[in-house]
């Protein structure tokens, strides 16, 4: 695939993930919104599309263009999630989105970035489990509660998902050096924890 229709997909991804990020953000219930959120990655894992989560997880599987990629991935993300945003701030649900978006960023901010990083070690823990599962598990039923444990749990617990993290962020308007700086370190955590549980699982493949 040419590196144009990769930013493209990449595009497409943070799209999806920002579709999942509007519900999450739309509905009161944690655990419904959670659920529903499922959105995002069913759209990726469906579609092939490129999100810098799950195609972080298996960079030393590939060769060098695929971690040349990885940028470029991240960057078309950004954009596909301030797409999302954009629009959403356009209609009569942006301000109380924002709203809501600007109380998770607050936390992020707020925290420290060795917590941020190991946050995000976790959540691509749970990245890695749900879409490893839904390619791997032979059956139906099992790709999708892949797919739906793996992201209510990373959801659920608190953990750290930096695309997730660039919908919020465009969301609330919070953009910053600081809010840089956590994205970043998030992302890092996102990698080190997929690229780690990655290679331990596929140690003891047979």
């Amino acid at each position: 695939m040419s590196r144009a229709k990769v930013f493209l997909s990449a595009i497409l991804a943070g799209m999806s993930i920002g579709f999942g990020g509007m519900v999450f953000l739309s509905v009161e219930n944690r655990v419904i919104g959670a659920a529903l959120f499922t959105v995002g990655l069913f759209a990726v894992c469906t579609f092939g599309f490129h999100l810098f989560t799950g195609k972080v997880c298996y960079a030393l599987q590939n060769d060098r263009r695929f971690a040349i990629d990885l940028p470029v991935i991240w960057i078309g993300n950004v954009v596909g999630t301030g797409i999302v945003a954009g629009i959403l701030h356009l209609t009569r649900n942006g301000a109380s989105l924002q709203e809501k978006a600007m109380a998770l960023c607050q936390i992020k901010l707020d925290d420290s970035l060795l917590s941020l990083f190991f946050l995000g070690v976790l959540c691509n823990i749970f990245i890695y489990i749900a879409v490893e599962g839904y390619a791997r598990n032979p059956h139906e039923i099992g790709k999708y509660l892949s797919l739906f444990l793996g992201i209510m749990v990373f959801i659920l617990s608190g953990t750290e998902h930096c695309v997730a993290d660039m919908f919020y962020f465009w969301m609330a308007g919070a953009w910053s050096g600081k809010a840089i700086a956590c994205l970043l370190v998030i992302s890092l955590g996102n990698a080190a924890g997929g690229i780690l549980f990655a290679t331990m699982h596929r140690k003891i493949k047979p």
